[in-house]
Parts: C-alpha cells; structure tokens; sequence
C-alpha cells in the first residue's frame, strides 16, 4: 500500500470536485492506485511535456487525476484532481 500525498493544487481542486459532486468518483479512484497505481481497470495514461512521468486517470470525461508514483518510498503524489491542460 502507498502512502499519499496532495500538492495545494490538489487540495484547493478538492472542493472544486466537492462543488461538481464527482468527490465520490475521485475517492474511489484515490483508493485503487492507493493499493495499485498501475491496476487496470479503470485505464491509465502517461503525461507528456511538463508533466512528463506523471500518470492520469479520467475522473469524468473532463476531469482528471494527475499523479506520480515515488516507487522506492511507496508514495504517490496527487499533483491534480481536475484538468492535466492547466498546466
């Protein structure tokens, strides 16, 4: 199991996802790769560009998960809970 942790962004996007009623939806995809972040399904993509190395996951056909998996000390990092593209 993974520890995980939340960039601000991250957290303020929290109460974005609150306000959208896809909270739910996100915590349930939190708790998946908590456990396995390269189980299958739901589908994962790597990022290219600035957020290379980076991994997402589709919240809703808008919105997104953006981590990165820190393998040797079992944490994920939670970079983004609404849109890769504000980057």
């Amino acid at each position: 199991m993974y520890s995980i942790v939340y960039t601000k962004k991250a957290v303020g996007d929290i109460h974005n996802l609150k306000s959208a009623k896809l909270d739910d939806k996100a915590k349930a995809l939190i708790e998946l790769i908590r456990n396995d972040p390269y189980k299958t399904p739901p589908s994962y993509e790597k990022l290219q560009g600035d957020l290379k190395g980076a991994y997402y996951r589709r919240i809703n056909i808008k919105h997104r998960l953006v981590y990165e998996v820190y393998e040797e000390d079992k944490i994920i990092k939670i970079i983004s809970l609404w849109s890769h593209y504000d980057f």
